[in-house]
């Protein structure tokens, strides 16, 4: 089955932690700090992938998560950044911020890549603590976490031409006769629930993509029937062939038809009106009243169309019809994604982000991963320590926060599984 859209969670890499460590050698006494950095975690990166057609491998797996930078080692020697994890996707893919579904990318191009989640930053080794008066550092400061979000994926097949028209018009089977692909093709409704896509190969040298789009319903771009799931794929199409059935076999208009589609695309979205279609005029083969051809094809070329007799089961008119759209998918411009791609969102790490501060009885409790994250770097048996870790407080808000919450001198607060009582 075809997948085109899937949710996904992602989590770069967190940040490894900086090193307490003191330089140790023979012959050097009292060694200054040489405590080395932790590494970069890594980020999450999407690719566009030529080989890769399809979104069906997310439904299998939801959740990507980065590797971690390593912490830092003694030595001044800094630990390895976490590599990054590159998630392959189809060319064509857009990628939404799940939350609100704003475009952070279109992954149109190949080899295109895009950091959609960055990793931690390493933390400090103490010897970058070190002072004039403050020659021992022995606390280090922890890395940052990775970001994480959820992630919404949307595929609009990429091809250069989109079969357009009612079902059962005979879309699948000029398809099958033109390409080397093989759709399902039956004599009733709605036979194609997903888009087929075929080859068709010109020469040695040209050879142009053509979907078969789902079939559509008067209401599409309201969502009724297939509705989005059709009107999405035709986007990026530089060319539309139109299909009516000319015979009106099942006793319907192909004029009224045409007219009905284009109203649909009208309503989705008015730019896909501004598409060249060409229109195939299909099972010529089963009519006798050639006047009704005549008429049919003098009222579209009225209207500015090219039009084209075939017969998708004979094969008749066919070689005209696939020469006149390569050369148009010569001549025509690469189409550009018609919906406005919003300002990339640049996720970065940031080491003040949010906590809050709750009191619980006689407690105070703060909660928040980076305020916790900071207590990995904290030496509670070292005076110099413990400064720096009031002075990050403070300068996260954290103590302004605990004052607004009415701490007093003296009461206990709580971050993580570390309590002190609160002193101005």
């Amino acid at each position: 089955m075809f997948i085109d859209e899937a949710k996904i969670h992602i989590k770069a890499g967190n940040g490894g932690n900086g090193a307490v460590s003191f330089r140790r050698e023979k012959y050097v006494a009292n060694g200054g700090p040489d405590g080395g950095d932790g590494g970069n975690g890594g980020n999450i990166v999407f690719a566009a992938n030529e080989n890769v057609r399809t979104l069906a491998d997310f439904r299998y797996k939801r959740k990507y998560v980065g590797k971690d930078g390593e912490n830092g080692g003694k030595k001044n020697c800094s630990g390895k950044y976490g590599e990054n994890t590159v998630i392959s996707v189809p060319m064509g893919t857009l990628i939404r911020d799940a939350e609100t579904n704003k475009i952070l990318i279109d992954l149109s191009k190949p080899n295109q890549q895009y950091i959609a989640a960055k990793g931690g930053k390493g933390g400090a080794g103490n010897q970058h603590f070190a002072r004039a008066t403050r020659q021992i550092p022995t606390f280090a400061k922890a890395g940052t976490d990775g970001e994480g979000l959820y992630i919404k994926l949307e595929l609009k097949l990429l091809a250069e031409v989109g079969l357009l028209g009612f079902p059962n018009v005979g879309k699948s089977t000029l398809l099958s006769r033109v390409s080397s692909a093989k759709p399902k093709i039956a004599n009733y409704h709605f036979t194609t629930l997903s888009p087929n896509l075929g080859v068709v190969k010109i020469d040695r040298e040209f050879e142009f993509v053509i979907a078969d789009i789902p079939g559509l319903i008067e209401g599409a771009h309201a969502g009724t029937g297939l509705g989005h799931e059709f009107l999405r794929h035709i986007e990026r199409t530089k060319l539309l062939i139109h299909m009516v059935d000319i015979s009106e076999s099942e006793g319907r208009d192909p004029v009224a038809d045409f007219d009905k589609i284009n109203k649909e695309l009208e309503l989705f979205k008015p730019e896909l009106m501004e598409k060249p279609q060409i229109i195939a005029a299909n099972k010529i083969d089963v009519v006798s009243d050639t006047e009704r051809i005549d008429k049919f094809a003098e009222e579209m070329k009225s209207r500015g169309y090219e039009v084209f007799l075939i017969s998708a089961v004979t094969g008749t008119g066919l070689q005209e019809l696939i020469y006149r759209t390569a050369e148009l998918v010569r001549e025509l411009p690469d189409t550009e994604l018609i919906e406005q791609v919003d300002e990339i969102k640049e996720y970065v790490v940031r080491e003040d982000e949010g906590f809050k501060v709750n009191r619980v009885e006689d407690y105070y409790v703060v909660e928040g991963e980076t305020v916790e994250k900071l207590i990995g770097s904290v030496n509670i048996n070292d005076y110099e320590s413990l400064g720096y870790f009031q002075r990050r407080l403070r300068a996260l808000g954290v103590i302004k926060a605990l004052e607004n919450a009415g701490v007093q001198e003296g009461d206990t607060v709580c971050i993580g599984n570390f309590e002190f009582n609160y002193m101005k």
